[in-house]
């Protein structure tokens, strides 16, 4: 990752511009910059006093997130089962004693600066242009840094194919921004800063991302807000397959079903915590439909884990591949594609299930298997085999 960073550092692009993001109401305004000769140059080095330009440079790899079991639970206060995973996104910022910090990445041809300070105001961050400046101008509002610079952005995550490449962003950003406390305090401050970007997630990508765990799963506790990790047998292999229908959640009806849930709850109270006899009270057909995903796949969650740690792969797919029929049937959040995708890798010898993974609507399945089942490289669309990993962590260097 480091490597690919530096690779990057070394792009040069001619006349490439740096834009300033676009604040409404005329509340904040950052004149615009042209870099020429390579985006990666800081502009304001030969400005910065000495102190500023022999600061620490600081880099942080915010992992990817994969869903075993347990989507849509987290704001119910229910339960889900994902790993941090070895695919994700690093950022290195490199304070520069300006007043705001300039960002670049990979997947965006032009830079943006956003200025320090910023409020933490929907009607500010959400309504920022080009619209990835929403989520990086969150962490801003959140964290609040203290010192300006230029952050620099590469990833190895598929945007859009459901493994939280936000969520990787948001903590990479925060722990670079100096963020520092438990896992759970900077997934609380990362949940904020995309809740101001328009999207009202819940906690679980951000808290994985932040304190994964190598070689396990984290079952986490939504009404507690409780971890407990569980040890993912060696013989397992985890494949992750992007279905090729990319989505971002903002564009999706994951609020419709945040809303849907939270009229359930005023029946039956969190759905997370309502047993499955408790569904009978439930007049309305979709709403019962809703309920009954989240209340059986809490049950799910339960049973996987058990297998997990009792070494039963075949019931902990089965689990997995009842998930997946309960998130497309009660849940409506599946795709004919997803749909297609977990029958094909079903098919293959010793795969154990699979299952949409995320909050659907598109995405990626993931597929638990013996070693060697699935041969990646035969699929029509891009697979990975993946491990889990630990949470984010920042290094620093001297510049």
């Amino acid at each position: 990752m480091v490597a690919a960073l530096s690779a990057a550092g070394q792009m040069r692009q001619s006349a490439l511009e740096e834009t300033s993001a676009t604040i409404p109401d005329g509340r904040v305004t950052v004149a615009p910059r042209v870099y020429s000769s390579g985006c990666r140059r800081m502009a304001d080095r030969a400005a910065a006093p000495e102190g500023a330009r022999m600061s620490l440079a600081r880099r942080a790899t915010g992992p990817g997130r994969v869903n075993l079991i347990g989507d849509h639970t987290d704001y119910n206060r229910g339960l889900a089962l994902p790993i941090a995973i070895d695919l994700g996104t690093t950022v290195e910022f490199t304070p520069t004693g300006s007043s705001g910090i300039t960002f670049f990445s990979t997947l965006h041809r032009q830079g943006i600066t956003l200025p320090l300070g910023l409020p933490p105001d929907p009607e500010v961050v959400g309504t920022l242009e080009p619209s990835w400046a929403r989520l990086v101008a969150g962490v801003i509002a959140t964290v609040g840094p203290e010192i300006g610079g230029v952050c620099r952005i590469v990833t190895t995550l598929p945007v859009g194919a459901g493994l939280s490449s936000s969520a990787a962003l948001a903590t990479a950003l925060a722990k670079v921004f100096g963020a520092t406390g438990s896992p759970m305090a900077v997934a609380k401050l990362c949940q904020q800063a995309e809740n101001l970007s328009g999207v009202p997630v819940g906690i679980m990508d951000p808290l994985v991302c932040a304190g994964g765990r190598a070689g396990s799963a984290s079952l986490i506790d939504f009404s507690t807000l409780s971890v407990e990790y569980v040890p993912i047998p060696g013989s397992a292999e985890i494949v992750v397959v992007d279905s090729g229908q990319h989505r971002t959640l903002r564009d999706t009806k994951y609020a419709v079903r945040v809303a849907e849930c939270e009229a359930a709850a005023e029946t039956i109270g969190p759905l997370g915590l309502a047993h499955e006899s408790d569904l009978a009270q439930l007049r309305d057909p979709l709403l019962l439909k809703r309920a009954r995903h989240v209340a059986s796949e809490c049950r799910r969650v339960r049973q996987v884990a058990e297998a997990l740690v009792s070494g039963h792969l075949w019931a902990a797919g089965t689990y997995m591949t009842e998930s997946h029929r309960s998130l497309a049937e009660d849940f409506g959040v599946s795709t004919p594609g997803l749909d297609s995708l977990v029958d094909h890798l079903r098919s293959i010898d010793g795969v154990y299930g699979a299952r949409m993974t995320g909050a659907g609507f598109g995405g990626s399945v993931v597929a638990l298997s013996r070693t060697g089942a699935i041969d990646v490289a035969s699929l029509p669309t891009p697979a990975w085999r993946v491990t889990a990993t630990d949470g984010t962590a920042v290094n620093h260097d001297r510049r």
